[in-house]
């Protein structure tokens, strides 16, 4: 059992989890202005990863500079994780390699406060990269009770690169926010992966 052969019902069962489904539930962060930079950056490479259309292209071309991006706007030091293994309890199926992960540290030799999980939907298909992103929740739930992180909220997103889907969990809850936003509503995105890092602390 890995991460990514989870599907929405099965970590629901398996994890004792209540999924709840909200509209607009980060519609109250505030969009910030984007760089020039991240601008200049996005129109270039969105006609670029959509035309290429594989999901190598959308991650290298639209996922990873929306995150580096972030990394360099965000108030506190968080360090970015792509394709690392976080096998926090493979007796449960918490095993596997990510796609990326934020953990709330500079320290880039090792993941040490995981705070969001972010899935690479296959085939373009953002509902059945849920499963696979809450159980990398879980497993970062997990992980920073065993390193006495005191971190109440985890989250999560599943995305296309092109659409971005986000989600968190509390305790048992998992919620996830119906609405989508689109790579060219970079304003929207940044701002909530914003308050993913800056609401958080440990």
């Amino acid at each position: 059992m890995a991460y990514s052969n989870f599907t929405l019902r099965q970590v629901e069962k398996d994890f004792h989890l209540q999924i709840e489904e909200k509209i607009d539930l980060f519609a109250h962060v505030t969009a910030i202005v984007p760089s020039d930079d991240i601008k200049k950056i996005l129109a270039e490479n969105i006609p670029l990863a959509l035309a290429i259309n594989t999901e190598k292209g959308r991650s290298e071309f639209l996922i990873a500079p929306t995150l580096l991006e972030l990394r360099r706007r965000s108030p506190i030091p968080i360090s970015l994780f792509s394709g690392t293994e976080f096998s926090v309890s493979p007796e449960q199926g918490l095993t596997g390699y990510c796609d990326y992960l934020i953990s709330l540290s500079k320290q880039q030799l090792r993941i040490s406060a995981p705070v969001v999980a972010i899935v690479e939907a296959k085939n373009e298909d953002i509902k059945s990269g849920l499963g696979q992103c809450i159980a990398e929740m879980v497993a970062a739930q997990l992980f920073n009770e065993l390193e006495n992180n005191d971190i109440d909220t985890v989250y999560g997103i599943v995305t296309t690169g092109e659409i971005w889907k986000f989600l968190q969990i509390t305790e048992q809850i998992v919620e996830i926010d119906l609405t989508d936003y689109y790579i060219t509503d970079i304003g929207k995105i940044l701002g909530v992966l914003l308050s993913f890092v800056s609401t958080t602390t440990i």
